[in-house]
């Protein structure tokens, strides 16, 4: 499953950095699918939808960090556990149970973003 930010978050950024597929960004920061993958233009994610890489998306949070779902692979393929809970200082960065995954699901998202990593 994903990771996900809770509320407890005081937004001191020590998590965004340590992301390899950039899926954490600040709050009220758009995001895009490309930055920090290999993705560019017209896309089909994993999951079957439709994106375009390159085109900004609207912030899933507008007061503290958030982890893009669509990109976080729990560190699958990079770290063997996810880099944001290990850095964060108040252990606001838990798994996401409204959107389980697989280690398999996980695994292959990771090579979608960066098929020559």
């Amino acid at each position: 499953m994903a990771i996900i930010i809770t509320d407890e978050c005081i937004n001191c950024g020590a998590c965004e950095p340590e992301c390899p597929n950039t899926a954490i960004y600040e709050g009220a920061d758009d995001w895009r699918y490309k930055d920090g993958t290999s993705l560019e233009g017209t896309v089909v994610l994993t999951n079957g939808t439709e994106v375009d890489a390159d085109e900004a998306q609207e912030p899933i949070s507008d007061e503290i960090y958030y982890i893009v779902p669509d990109k976080c692979t729990e560190c699958k393929g990079f770290h063997d556990e996810p880099q944001c809970a290990a850095v964060c200082p108040v252990d606001c960065c838990v798994p996401d149970e409204d959107n389980e995954e697989t280690e398999e699901e996980l695994l292959a998202k990771q090579k979608f973003m960066h098929p020559d990593g």
